[in-house]
């Protein structure tokens, strides 16, 4: 059967999936808050995160003992995969589950893999947040909408890996967020940052501080809502350099969101680009260049020449 969606970057609009969309976070939530239960404390909360596969999203192998488990989103076959490296696997469907029939499933599933664990259950960078076990609220899930929207994951990851090898500095995996529900990544200019002020609505000040110890320059993918009510790319920095804002960031559809603070693209004019990846690509560099140079990063100890398949890095 082909599940492939008929465009290579198809539309996502996120009126249309909203509902699916709430759902779906505060599964990724369970996800990830079992790999933050079972695994040590990496910088700036790295160790928390979901990465995007060939068929959905990963939470990586997760340290239990001597051995290790991993949780995967099959948006392909649409199912909740809990496999361990010793041999043994169980599953459920996902359409069809409210947040806390899907905590509930997971939670036995895992029991009967063998693998004890407890979890904080409120969710976190939610308004109005329920507790996962009693949350019966969202249980929406429109398969082809996800399916749709793992194809922009996937297209976002390949994209978000290109740019990342024109850095040589220190800088983040490309990583789904589950909290914000975002797909980034991070330059880091090696430099310390004034402490965060915090205040993320439910999401503890010294997570927030230990998150932006250092000074960043950040990208990455939304599927929207709130101020930015549809799909768009962002990208912003910390601490914001004098200059920041009046930055002229590429290409033309790109602007500086006052709400927000940030450098927004509507994902739209990326989807219906000529080139779409050469338009991505572009508001990734001009929106890093914007932070690097009004922040006077060491630029020529920092960046390099883009990687290339099978071909060495010159140095």
């Amino acid at each position: 059967m082909n599940h492939a969606p008929k465009t290579r970057w198809p539309e996502l609009p996120t009126a249309a999936w909203r509902d699916t969309a709430a759902t779906l976070q505060l599964w990724t939530q369970i996800a990830g808050k079992i790999r933050l239960a079972k695994s040590p404390w990496l910088n700036h909360s790295w160790h928390v995160t979901l990465y995007v596969t060939t068929r959905g999203l990963t939470t990586s192998p997760i340290p239990d003992g001597d051995r290790t488990f991993q949780i995967d989103f099959d948006f392909i076959d649409h199912v909740l995969l809990m496999s361990t490296s010793d041999g043994t696997e169980r599953q459920f469907a996902l359409s069809g589950q409210s947040v806390a029939s899907f905590y509930a499933g997971i939670m036995a599933g895992l029991k009967e893999l063998g693998i004890d664990v407890a979890i904080d259950e409120m969710p976190n960078e939610v308004p109005d947040p329920i507790r996962f076990s009693e949350d019966t609220q969202h249980a929406s899930y429109d398969a082809d909408a996800v399916r749709r929207f793992h194809q922009i994951l996937v297209n976002c990851d390949r994209v978000f890996k290109q740019f990342r090898t024109s850095f040589v500095g220190k800088a983040s995996p490309v990583h789904f967020f589950w909290g914000s529900f975002d797909l980034a990544v991070t330059r880091f200019s090696g430099r310390t940052a004034p402490q965060h002020p915090g205040g993320v609505p439910h999401l503890p000040d010294d997570v927030a501080q230990e998150a932006y110890s250092h000074e960043v320059s950040s990208a990455g993918f939304w599927p929207g809502g709130g101020a930015i009510d549809y799909p768009a790319f962002y990208s912003y920095a910390y601490p914001e350099p004098a200059g920041y804002r009046s930055a002229q960031v590429r290409p033309d559809a790109a602007f500086l969101s006052e709400a927000l603070g940030e450098f927004i693209l509507p994902y739209d004019a990326v989807r219906t680009a000529a080139d779409p990846d050469r338009a991505l690509l572009d508001f990734l560099q001009s929106s890093y260049e914007a932070a690097a140079v009004n922040a006077n990063w060491d630029r020529d100890a920092l960046e390099c020449t883009p990687g290339r398949p099978g071909t060495v890095r010159p140095i």
